[in-house]
């Protein structure tokens, strides 16, 4: 049974999410405050953390920091009270996968969820049943088995969305994906107007993987449609 660390400071917010998680067949582990939650997500062996952002004794932003240090690819889904773009953003950038604003609707959240984790299982099931366990572009080295990559032969620390990202581009050289597009496959279901998460992502992901992030070598801008992998041939 996956299990689901909830770190959110309301009572009755966090016996509402839990309870729903339960009856969709998770196991549901409770901390009230951040430096609780961080101890439980660095001890514990979940499948995704939700993670509020306005918490006692550490801020949600502050838990994303240091369980993104820690555990490069355990999806963090971040719930916020406030509707200021730079609090959405600041989250993705320090490693959260996705987040939910508040007030919020349940089935959202649920859906949200059981697509963070569909997710995570369908790449590592794809990577081992549809695509080499290895794939190499010059010096940059995926191993989606392992779910590890390397470049010039020295590990580059990506999070579980930013793996998923790069795996989907590596498997697909060449084709052109617009942010909607990344948006449905990656993060697994529809919505609009957040091209900004795509954005954000690339950016962190161009960072780690290209020598230049200015001059990207593998991930391509296609003006007016999205960005592409570089086909083999390119390079």
């Amino acid at each position: 049974m996956q299990q689901i660390l909830v770190v959110e400071d309301d009572p009755d917010i966090g016996q509402l999410v839990e309870m729903h998680l339960t009856e969709s067949g998770y196991k549901v582990d409770r901390a009230m405050d951040g430096q609780t939650g961080l101890e439980k997500a660095l001890d514990g062996d979940y499948s995704l953390v939700i993670l509020d952002v306005m918490l006692p004794r550490m801020d949600g932003l502050e838990v994303c920091k240091h369980i993104r240090a820690e555990k490069k690819s355990l999806p963090i889904l971040m719930l916020t009270s406030r509707s200021e773009e730079f609090d959405k953003v600041l989250g993705l950038e320090l490693g959260a996968d996705d987040y939910v604003t508040k007030p919020f609707s349940l089935r959202e959240l649920m859906a949200r969820v059981k697509a963070m984790i569909r997710r995570v299982n369908a790449v590592k099931e794809d990577s081992n049943e549809d695509s080499p366990a290895e794939l190499s572009f010059s010096d940059l080295t995926i191993n989606m088995e392992k779910r590890k990559v390397t470049r010039s032969g020295k590990v580059v620390e990506l999070t579980a969305k930013e793996f998923d990202l790069l795996a989907l581009f590596a498997q697909n050289p060449g084709r052109a994906y617009s942010r909607q597009e990344l948006l449905d496959i990656v993060w697994g279901y529809h919505f609009d107007g957040y091209d900004h998460t795509v954005n954000s992502h690339i950016n962190r992901l161009r960072g780690k993987v290209e020598e230049n992030a200015a001059e990207p070598k593998y991930i391509k801008t296609v003006w007016g449609v999205g960005y592409r992998f570089v086909e083999p041939e390119e390079l």
